[in-house]
């Protein structure tokens, strides 16, 4: 599997109403795109940057073929006229520990 991690803030006086309906909007299309898993998206509690989306799909090449498609590169700019300081990570499974631990029941 592997992880896009997208982070960024959303720009002073954003029509907060058109930034709700893109985020929707875009989570949907995400969950039709073949390979893709699981959508998550947080806040940060803390401050900057205000927003992380995780993205897990099932393989690398899963996540290039959507990359390079042009639905991506249409979300990517729709997404610069809402957010700044905009960071993309790309992580895959530790060598060490590839799969999760979770507590005992």
């Amino acid at each position: 599997m592997i992880e896009k991690c997208l982070t960024w803030d959303v720009l002073p006086g954003v029509d907060m109403k058109a930034y709700v309906a893109w985020s929707r909007k875009t989570a949907e299309t995400l969950a039709k795109q073949p390979g893709m898993i699981e959508f998550r998206a947080s806040r940060n509690l803390l401050g900057n940057p205000q927003v992380r989306v995780s993205v897990t799909w099932k393989s690398l090449a899963d996540w290039a073929k959507f990359a390079e498609s042009d639905l991506w590169h249409s979300m990517e700019a729709e997404c610069r006229t809402f957010a700044t300081n905009i960071r993309m990570e790309l992580w895959g499974p530790s060598p060490v520990m590839a799969e999760p631990l979770r507590p005992a029941k």
